[in-house]
């Protein structure tokens, strides 16, 4: 059995299902950040550059992949499609932010840090536990024996 079976029966066993409120939850954090940075685009020029005028000069593709990573990283995480792998891409972003809430303080406001925080501290725990029985993950584990046939829709 590999290690990547073993954490999967481990976590089928050992998974709560409450914890899917907090799965949904990371996901919605994240998908309210990137609509934030999607909303106010001069967030992250101002993080990342200085001032929003000095940014506006050149294109760049940093808050651009940030903005998107956070929007399509957190669906999947809510819908649980891809848990590990979407948390596993997260955790730099996660990481930078609080690299960057500490170095401009005045910029980020106070409460965005126990937000990173917790985004981080979810992330990586979600990157250990999966997305648990209530997940696309997990229906799809599921059905894959089925065929497409369209024998595993409901009704």
């Amino acid at each position: 059995m590999t290690t990547l079976q073993q954490i999967r029966s481990w976590s089928a066993v050992h998974h709560p299902r409450w914890l899917v409120i907090l799965r949904i939850g990371l996901g919605l954090i994240l998908m309210a950040k990137g609509v934030n940075f999607m909303h106010d685009s001069s967030i992250l020029d101002r993080l990342f550059y200085g001032s929003a005028e000095q940014a506006q000069n050149n294109t760049h593709w940093l808050p651009i992949i940030i903005t998107w990573a956070n929007l399509l990283g957190g669906l999947l995480i809510l819908l649980g499609m891809w848990t590990r792998l979407m948390c596993l891409l997260q955790i730099p972003i996660l990481v930078g932010a609080i690299i960057f809430i500490v170095q401009n303080g005045m910029i980020a406001p106070e409460r965005e840090m126990p937000l990173a925080i917790l985004a981080l501290v979810l992330a990586i725990f979600f990157l250990v536990e999966g997305s648990g029985p209530l997940s696309l993950d997990t229906y799809f584990y599921r059905n894959r024996e089925r065929g497409s046939h369209g024998d595993n829709l409901p009704g």
